[in-house]
């Protein structure tokens, strides 16, 4: 959590600033739900001006050819659109093409990179699912929060250093049994796995382990030589588990984001059928949709038929942003990887050495 110290939090809530529901919003919301709201708010902007403009609605739209012109620029921008999307197959495909020798490397890497969890961590086989490997990686980070809380008990020196780590050991502790919790039995595919693993802020954890294990005094300078020795192992092992953490949600960030490419191409390849038929079909009958009379709420009908056909038009539009403000997000806060922290920082002055906390300002953005 954050602290008056200045301490990172937890949560993404909690490291962000402003208002938390734009981070919902950005993040947490359903993509078709902000889709929605895209387009209710584009309709309801249209239905907004043609109310209160001095001049009926209904005279603006039918003098000279705004209609046609805004439905041309439509059927283009849709198209383009549509070519977008080929693009954006060709870039996820780009990352699954390769020869031989590079799809071997990325087997052995993968695979390697397993055994060096598994032999870190002392399980027999690291789990297959992406949710469950985290978990197992969070796990291991819990066990050895609980080995640093009880070698920081040993020490009977009640040193501020000694005092910080029992608090650091307490934080990663509930912390990360915080998170396992949130990681038990997700699907990949959803945004709960990557939203479990996005709030356990491991970057600014090795960075205070890191801290922490320099600001001990050496094993010969005090009567608690062992305690303090064990100490500095608790913490090294905190760290090894730490840095395995980091690749791995980098790599769970990577093939999340393709899912994501791939479910967006195909979203907006079946909103562009509707869209084009919708402004194609205006396009060539705006002239008699022109001659529809009445109006509801004070607002011509024609006015509504427009703003519908405008908002349906713009669906890949709004696809396409609802998907991009998620992705932009979750890039910018996970844009390094390790001890990076790119945020406002007060207290990590170059030169920080023993004894120096290091906290700074709230920061607004994760690591």
């Amino acid at each position: 959590m954050v602290t008056d110290s200045g301490e990172s939090g937890d949560t993404m809530r909690e490291r962000a600033a402003g208002d938390t529901r734009i981070l919902w919003f950005l993040l947490d919301a359903d993509r078709w739900l902000v889709t929605a709201l895209l387009s209710a708010v584009l309709f309801c902007g249209i239905l907004a001006v043609g109310f209160l403009h001095p001049t009926p609605a209904l005279t603006l739209l039918t003098r000279g050819d705004p209609v046609e012109t805004l439905f041309q620029g439509l059927v283009t921008a849709t198209i383009t659109g549509v070519t977008l999307v080929v693009s954006i197959n060709s870039l996820v495909l780009s990352q699954e093409l390769g020869t031989l020798g590079d799809q071997r490397d990325r087997m052995e890497g993968a695979m390697s990179f397993r055994r060096d969890v598994e032999d870190e961590l002392g399980v027999e086989i690291a789990p297959a699912t992406p949710a469950a490997f985290l978990q197992v990686l969070v796990d291991g980070v819990e066990r050895r929060g609980a080995r640093l809380s009880k070698a920081a008990a040993a020490v009977a020196s009640e040193r501020v250093e000694t005092e910080r780590t029992r608090a650091f050991a307490d934080d990663v502790r509930g912390h990360a049994s915080s998170v396992s919790s949130d990681l038990a039995d997700r699907q990949f595919g959803t945004f709960g796995v990557l939203s479990a693993a996005l709030n356990f802020n491991y970057s600014w954890k090795i960075h205070e382990a890191r801290r922490l294990r320099e600001s001990l005094p050496e094993a010969d300078e005090t009567a608690d030589a062992e305690s303090i020795r064990e100490l500095r192992d608790a913490l090294d092992s905190v760290v090894a588990a730490l840095t395995l953490f980091g690749p791995a949600r980098e790599h769970v960030k990577t093939l999340y984001f393709q899912w994501e490419l791939v479910d967006l191409s195909r979203a907006m390849l079946y909103s562009a059928v509707p869209a084009l038929l919708v402004a194609t079909n205006t396009l060539l009958f705006h002239g008699t949709l022109g001659s529809v009379s009445g109006a509801t709420l004070g607002i011509a009908h024609y006015v509504w038929i427009v703003a519908l056909a405008a908002s349906i038009a713009l669906a890949p539009f709004a696809i396409l942003l609802s998907f991009v403000l998620r992705i932009g997000t979750i890039a910018k806060r996970t844009l390094s990887i390790g001890p990076f922290i790119l945020r406002t920082t007060g207290g990590d002055e170059v030169g920080g050495g023993r004894g120096d906390s290091g906290r700074g300002d709230r920061e607004p953005d994760d690591e």
